[in-house]
């Protein structure tokens, strides 16, 4: 029985070993998105870091919190890629653990042919920008793609760029996602699989999918810069008699009904129904005549602090949210974000403690708890040790030559 539940609990990537070659956002978090589900991810930078070690934004020690933030629960390495010798020992490191995740630019015995050639049961997962190997990173991506030009307030002139790299999070997930679906063929039938996965790709597809694409194939016109309303449907914000605002949408006819009776307002929507005419259970009504709507709706809102307003929508369907800023939700949120399931504390070497995610899967129930990113080269010695079965003399040698760090 004990053996049963320990099986049961134990964590569900437990065994397999990947070896990240990376930097920025997409292949580190589809590798942190395998380490938090048990993998043990190897994660391979140059001797001192590399491109993203020391990417904003900072810790007041001067420390990434990117680069922690992103590598949580891996194991690093840090060897002199430049060298033959170095990259040398990242292939043996490759076809010891079986599975590569990379974003890396193609180096000399690196390669997929060369690794799997030594190891024909190979899983290897490649980012690239474009498919046809084309550089690109999350804002070209979104840039090329029309959104910026969908983004910010109505009548502005200029392309918005969101905060968010949406693209580099959605790619990320994509490669753990892909990568998980070559080892499970892989499982089947002893055979490695190459996966390349596109961030340009990936952009086009997910507009694609939520039919961004074919509204402007077949409409002729791309979706209308229209600032925080929603598009199709009846949302908007509203100032609040503090100095607040308000976010909130509805998205079903039970959602404007219950809006409306929360607002006390059914008699004079009923009016302007049957004077336009329009008939407001209907997605398109609302949307069409978000205008009037929002005006009817902005005085209830504005004779009310955001306490109230927020007293007065609960206990309804209605969806909605208070804005708040980033410090805010740090600062003055901490207790909130203490109370928020997902977060731990977590006391990072280099930048203190602080409160950081888990592992947003929840297996029965279960999270897993946030464990710190590793300082550069901190498994070097036991990674070659376990891997390799290099002794400490040997990996000594390595280190007094700048083979690794």
């Amino acid at each position: 029985m004990e053996v049963a539940v320990a099986q049961e609990q134990a964590a569900p990537l437990a065994g397999m070993r990947v070896v990240e070659l990376s930097s920025f956002v997409a292949a580190p978090l589809g590798g942190m998105t395998l380490a938090q589900l048990g993998a043990e991810v190897v994660r391979i930078d140059p001797v001192g870091g590399g491109p993203d070690a020391r990417r904003w934004p900072l810790a007041p020690s001067g420390r990434s919190l990117y680069w922690a933030g992103l590598n949580k629960g891996k194991r690093s390495v840090t060897v002199d890629l430049r060298s033959a010798r170095g990259r040398a020992l990242v292939a043996d490191l490759a076809v010891a653990a079986g599975t590569v995740l990379t974003n890396a630019p193609p180096r000399a015995g690196l390669s997929y042919e060369e690794l799997a050639g030594r190891r024909p049961d190979l899983v290897y997962a490649r980012l690239l920008g474009h498919r046809d190997g084309r550089p690109a990173v999350d804002y070209t991506v979104n840039a090329g793609l029309g959104l910026p030009y969908a983004t910010g307030p109505a009548g502005h002139d200029g392309p918005v760029n969101h905060v968010l790299p949406a693209w580099d999070v959605a790619c990320g997930l994509y490669l753990a996602v892909g990568l998980l679906a070559a080892d499970r063929h892989r499982a089947a039938t002893g055979r490695g699989r190459r996966l390349d996965v596109a961030l340009h790709d990936v952009a086009l597809a997910t507009m694609g999918n939520l039919g961004l694409l074919a509204e402007a194939q077949l409409r002729g016109a791309g979706r209308p810069r229209i600032g925080n309303d929603l598009y199709g449907d009846f949302g908007r914000d509203f100032a609040t008699a503090d100095g607040r605002r308000l976010m909130v949408l509805v998205l079903t006819e039970r959602h404007w009904r219950d809006l409306v009776a929360a607002t006390g307002l059914s008699r004079v929507v009923s009016a302007l129904e049957e004077a336009l005419p329009a008939d407001f259970r209907s997605e398109s009504d609302r949307y069409a005549h978000r205008e009037a709507l929002g005006g009817l709706l902005a005085p209830w809102f504005a004779a009310r602090t955001a306490a109230e307003a927020e007293e007065g929508l609960k206990g309804t369907s209605v969806l909605w949210s208070r804005y708040r800023t980033l410090e805010e939700l740090a600062a003055g949120g901490a207790a909130a974000l203490r109370a928020e399931p997902l977060m731990a504390p977590l006391d990072q070497p280099g930048v203190g403690p602080h409160l950081a995610p888990g592992g947003p899967l929840l297996l029965d129930g279960r999270q897993a708890p946030p464990s710190p990113a590793p300082e550069l080269g901190e498994h070097t010695d036991e990674v070659l040790g376990e891997l390799l079965s290099l002794p400490p003399a040997q990996v000594a040698v390595l280190r007094a030559e700048g083979v690794v760090g």
